[in-house]
């Protein structure tokens, strides 16, 4: 019988988890808020896009977003990409990143901390 195999980190055998389900729709885990999910969902879409556009394309369509969610084996709902490039729509990405910029100056920063 062989020993069970050690960690690096110290001398507790390791242990073996059994694999996560998989997720499907808005599920983003347990605890998760629907807010989560939509904002975790949101991303895949805004990324594809993104990749899109660095891909060359100046402003991607619905079925490039689909095409290159489905090249990674993602979900792609049509809907939400549509709607994704209908908001974009005569904008650059450029433009909207400035956009971005602009309104998050005025959450200021601040550190906490220190007080010593």
């Amino acid at each position: 019988r062989r020993a069970p195999a050690r960690s690096h980190f110290g001398s507790r055998p390791r242990t073996q988890r059994a694999p996560a389900p998989p997720r499907s729709g808005l599920d983003t885990g347990p605890g998760s808020s629907p807010h989560e999910a939509l904002a975790a969902m949101s991303k895949k879409y805004a990324a594809a896009y993104m990749m899109a556009v660095l891909a060359g394309k100046e402003s991607p369509s619905a079925s490039d977003i689909q095409k290159i969610l489905e090249s990674v084996e993602a979900e792609c709902d049509s809907a939400v990409a549509e709607k994704l490039v209908a908001e974009l729509e005569g904008k650059t990405v450029h433009e909207v990143i400035a956009a971005g910029k602009e309104k998050l100056k005025g959450f200021g920063g601040g550190g906490g901390g220190g007080g010593g």
